[in-house]
């Protein structure tokens, strides 16, 4: 049995885990590739049991609750993939970030704009420009990982690189900035990029049906390389009659 924590820098919501960090490091308790389902916020600086049941399913219980569970996948992701934007393209996108109008959790360790440089990831997602290559609904932005990301080695640990491919996912399909949680996280990110490094990273949506939303995202270094790749489903929250989101 292994335990886990969430320390509080790496919220999403003020009280629960980002939910691509925390999949990230549920994931590195699987061998290979991995699916995570998220079944409850994950609240932050509380010590998870994982546990492991006949079939290979890991569980995250917090006492008696399973807050996420993650099983391993036999094939690569499988995903067409729009092409890399430039840097500079990516920079422009930022400007169209949805989030510096408004945003839900501005605190957010991955796109919140309170997190400072060396803090938060500053992953600020808004749409490409379109043009012949550029499909419709994309979204991008530049990333710089700072030292605090290393993993000793000189390049980003594996759980910085699934939250980086968090929430560009949820800016490509929130059209109107409703109320979503991430359900399931599936990251397949073979290389790590280098601290420093000038990196882009893109979302796009996959459909849906219902309040279910498919996302697609990746991550590019600084020759445009694909360096990750993952496929979230987001669910929309029901709201009250005044608005007001309740549950998933």
């Amino acid at each position: 049995m292994h335990t886990l924590t969430i320390p509080a820098r790496f919220c999403g919501p003020p009280a629960s885990a980002n939910g691509g960090y925390f999949a990230g490091r549920v994931a590195q308790l699987v061998a290979g590739t991995a699916t995570v389902r998220l079944l409850a916020p994950p609240p932050l600086e509380v010590a998870f049991a994982t546990v492991t049941s006949p079939d290979g399913t890991l569980r995250v219980m917090h006492g008696e609750a399973a807050v996420g569970e993650a099983r391993a996948i036999l094939e690569r992701l499988d995903l067409d993939i729009p092409p890399a934007p430039t840097y500079g393209q990516a920079v422009e996108a930022a400007d169209r970030y949805a989030g510096l109008r408004y945003h839900r959790y501005p605190g957010c360790f991955v796109c919140g704009t309170q997190r400072r440089q060396g803090d938060g990831l500053r992953i600020f997602a808004g749409p490409l420009a379109q043009s012949g290559s550029t499909a419709a609904g994309v979204v991008a932005s530049p990333w710089v990982p700072d030292e605090t990301l290393d993993a000793g080695d000189g390049r980003v640990r594996a759980e910085f690189m699934s939250a980086a491919l968090d929430c560009p996912g949820y800016y490509a399909v929130a059209e109107h900035d409703q109320a979503m949680l991430l359900a399931q996280f599936t990251v397949d990110a073979p290389r790590r990029v280098r601290i420093g490094e000038r990196c882009t990273v893109v979302g796009w949506p996959l459909g849906g049906e219902g309040r279910k939303r498919w996302a697609g995202t990746a991550l590019f270094d600084s020759n445009g390389g694909l360096c990750g790749r993952a496929r979230a489903l987001w669910i929309e929250l029901r709201a009250v009659s005044g608005g007001a989101p309740i549950s998933a």
